[in-house]
């Protein structure tokens, strides 16, 4: 098992001295780059020594702006010998762990936070406390037991995630063939495998559904979260990181700019929304009313309109698990659906009470094309109708 050591924020021309399969390597960053040079030492104290002599001459050569980036002038002497080479033993492969933490780090400047939590971060999970191998040389067995314990679609992200790692890591000279180039495509999905099924709510089912969140003593918080979401068919995370400065003072008008995001930090509001910077959307009557009846007399432009009962961001995955999930299950005669279904079910309703497809997209942040092939068949002032 690969062993490290301690982690610290590195200072500028900071080298780090790390072991990989008992062997020594320097990891480092210089110019924006990533640096991992590799020693071909074992972890010994006399080892150790010439180690520490490599990290004083490239800090050095870093702070004076003599850094040679071919890294060519920091490889010990026998790796750049001009004596006739033996045949060597080939060397052992790096565990998949750490690549997958080389990688990330590497990835990290270059993605969002929200990526870096919900991709990268689950499938870290699973190499970390799942695979029954991190071996490289166990791919195969690796592949076998994701398509084997994971659905579908999360079994060939996860092999792409895998394969990408290893692309990347063929390109750092740290490994030098990708054992899991090809799999992923060889992995079949369903043909009738979707992302997110679209089953609406219907208007009946949705009023039945505002009024038990209402009413509810334990939920009822979430009532007008909820009734926002099927008045607006916004995104959850649009909803969430809504503030009262986003609302116009005559409650005529909502400025979506913004919306909530999975960090490995937690909860954070990022500025932008999932396909476009911002939109508006025109309040009709019902809407106006519920957004009023729930401004607070208190109210602060940065205060959240919809905030947890704590006062926070509220996190979407409890809200759906434990209020969402509650309200649905004493609701016997609603058929269960996931609170993603606020917003296909406005889509819907707003259709079928006579919106234009184009202008259904412009309200909810999706493309024409998209609303005409899963929910239908001239720019103008657009105005909701009451439904």
């Amino acid at each position: 098992m690969d062993t490290q050591t301690p982690k610290a924020k590195a200072s500028k021309g900071s080298v780090k001295i790390k072991v990989s399969n008992n062997r020594l390597q320097l990891v480092f960053s210089c110019g924006g780059k990533r640096h991992y040079l590799s020693l071909g030492l074992s972890d010994s104290q006399t080892h150790r020594k010439l180690a520490e002599m490599k990290v004083r001459a490239i800090e050095l050569d870093i702070v004076s702006d003599n850094f040679d980036q071919t890294l060519e002038k920091y490889k010990p002497q026998f790796t750049r010998s001009s004596i006739t080479p033996i045949t060597p033993t080939p060397p052992n492969l790096p565990s998949l762990d750490h690549l997958w933490e080389q990688y990330v780090e590497f990835k990290r400047p270059s993605v969002s936070p929200n990526y870096l939590a919900k991709e990268l971060g689950t499938a870290e999970r699973v190499i970390n406390n799942q695979l029954p191998t991190r071996s490289l040389e166990d791919a195969v067995q690796i592949r076998d037991w994701v398509v084997a314990h994971k659905p579908a679609n999360a079994a060939k992200r996860l092999i792409t995630q895998l394969s990408s790692c290893c692309d990347w890591a063929t390109k750092s000279n740290l490994i030098e063939v990708n054992p899991f180039s090809g799999m992923a495509k060889e992995l079949k999905l369903p043909k009738n495998g979707k992302k997110q099924q679209i089953d609406p709510f219907t208007q009946q089912e949705r009023n039945q559904i505002i009024q038990a969140f209402t009413a509810n003593q334990y939920y009822g918080h979430y009532g007008p979260f909820v009734s926002f979401l099927f008045k607006t068919g916004c995104r959850p995370s649009e909803a969430i990181a809504l503030q009262w400065k986003h609302i116009a003072p005559d409650f005529q008008l909502i400025i979506f700019e913004q919306s909530a995001i999975d960090t490995e930090y937690g909860l954070k509001m990022r500025k932008g929304l999932k396909t476009q910077e911002r939109r508006q959307f025109p309040c009709n009557t019902s809407l106006r009313d519920l957004l009023i009846t729930h401004q607070p007399s208190d109210c602060e432009p940065e205060l959240l309109v919809f905030p947890s009962p704590g006062g926070k961001l509220i996190d979407f995955h409890n809200f759906r698990n434990r209020a969402w999930k509650t309200i649905l299950g004493n609701l016997k005669e609603i058929r269960y659906r996931k609170p993603y279904q606020t917003r296909h079910t406005f889509i819907t309703l707003a259709l079928e009470n006579g919106l234009d497809a184009k202008d259904v997209a412009g309200l909810v942040g999706n493309s024409p094309e998209i609303i005409y092939k899963h929910y239908a068949g001239t720019k103008r002032e657009l105005v909701v109708p009451e439904f």
